[in-house]
């Protein structure tokens, strides 16, 4: 039986098309991805290594709920370019050796998109050089040190909050030229780690830039990571030979408490001022009475601030949840999908990386912020100085307020 040339390519176009079609819901079936269909329960997979137990439990619990606040309320809308976000946390006890195998596994085996929001410094000092290795973003990480803020910067770490240096030189500034403290006036209290080091040396180049060229001179105690050991530490500033009358503290919130609390036992009338690191709400808490006075530097705004982040802050997290360590997860949230939304559906990390350095504003909904770009990955610089009074981490409106108020020691 003769069968026409015609007849023979209708039935190869339709043995084609059945082939096609059967190819089709194998892949969906298997799970494969299809060009040119986006699937519904496609998921953009966010890594973070935290401390979810130890004494430092409180930053990575609250950088945790801000984020997955976020997420959640991004989800709710649709997603970022119709996929779903989800965060990934596994807990590193603020241990640095606990670090790598964690950012490893989440990038090698999680698949992770970027790994946004570790808090800690020593553990961002085991992180970046992965990222970069690696060509991962990692995006907003809770610290200011400047390992992670090189010039020119590495090319996949990407931070929201200003530095370290920053802070402790908006102390540097307000102690010395609105609280009436001269800089010989001035003692440290430090991590002995990364973390410590980077607040320190920050403190130390503001007081030169100020003029003081004896920084290094000046009365400087330390405690272990991870302990509440601060006995020693404040044995060396109780030194009679001393008067300090502020103490610049870099540390943690548990040992800090601590730290202020044995000091005023013992009569030191000194100021005690922190890095935001030490988490203003959970050292007011700790503190309870003996906090009065305490001052921390914020590197988001005041929770009570009208600003249209607050607003939306508000509506995601429950007001007995909120803290500032949840506000900065929130905007860390909010500056990686920003990111994402600018790179387009389907981005590689590199068009995400690529669209964060379009030097293109970024409205993070805190007013206006410096653009990133390829020089510049750090998008704030503001530094808010609070006060504890009253039970209450309250804005500190001019570091004036505390003139007459540091006695020295005891």
């Amino acid at each position: 039986m003769l069968v026409s040339p015609q007849r023979g390519r209708v039935g190869s176009i339709r043995g084609g098309v059945a082939v096609l079609a059967f190819l089709f819901w194998i892949f969906w079936f298997l799970g494969w991805p299809v060009v040119g269909q986006a699937r519904a329960d496609e998921v953009i997979r966010v890594g973070m290594s935290a401390a979810l137990s130890g004494p430092a439990q409180a930053l990575g619990q609250g950088m945790k709920a801000g984020i997955e606040a976020y997420f959640a309320s991004v989800n709710r809308a649709g997603g970022v370019h119709g996929r779903r976000l989800e965060l990934i946390v596994r807990d590193d006890a603020y241990e640095p050796g606990r670090t790598g195998a964690i950012v490893r596994q989440l990038i090698d085996v999680e698949k992770v998109f970027a790994i946004l929001g570790n808090p800690g410094t020593p553990t961002a000092a085991i992180t970046v050089p992965i990222a970069n290795a690696q060509h991962v973003p990692f995006v907003a990480p809770f610290t200011g040190a400047g390992l992670l803020r090189r010039t020119p910067p590495d090319r996949y770490v990407f931070n929201l909050r200003a530095s370290y240096a920053q802070e402790t030189a908006e102390m540097v500034r307000g102690l010395t030229k609105e609280a009436g403290i001269r800089p010989s006036e001035i003692a440290f209290f430090t991590q002995n780690d990364a973390y410590g080091d980077a607040g320190y040396q920050g403190a130390l180049a503001a007081l030169r830039d100020a003029g003081y060229a004896q920084a290094a001179e000046l009365p400087h105690a330390r405690y272990q990571r991870n302990t509440l050991d601060v006995e020693g530490a404040l044995a060396r500033l109780l030194d009679p030979s001393l008067h300090p009358r502020a103490i610049i503290m870099i540390g943690a919130y548990a040992p800090c408490a601590k730290f202020i609390s044995l000091a005023r036992r013992e009569g030191m009338r000194a100021l005690f001022v922190n890095v935001s690191f030490v988490l203003g709400n959970m050292l007011n808490r700790a503190l309870g009475p003996a906090g009065e006075g305490v001052v921390v530097t914020q590197v988001v705004p005041p929770l009570d601030a009208p600003l249209p982040v607050l607003k939306e802050y508000q509506a995601e997290v429950p007001a007995a949840e909120a803290s500032f360590v949840s506000l900065e997860g929130f905007l860390a949230a909010k500056l990686f999908v920003a990111g994402l939304l600018r790179a387009g559906p389907g981005a590689t990390r590199e068009q995400f990386v690529d669209a964060l350095e379009t030097g293109a504003p970024l409205d993070l909904g805190i007013g206006p912020l410096p653009a990133l770009s390829r020089t510049r990955h750090q998008i704030s610089d503001r530094v808010w100085p609070t006060v504890l009074r009253g039970g209450r981490v309250q804005t500190l409106k001019s570091w004036s307020e505390l003139r007459g108020r540091a006695g020295g020691g005891s």
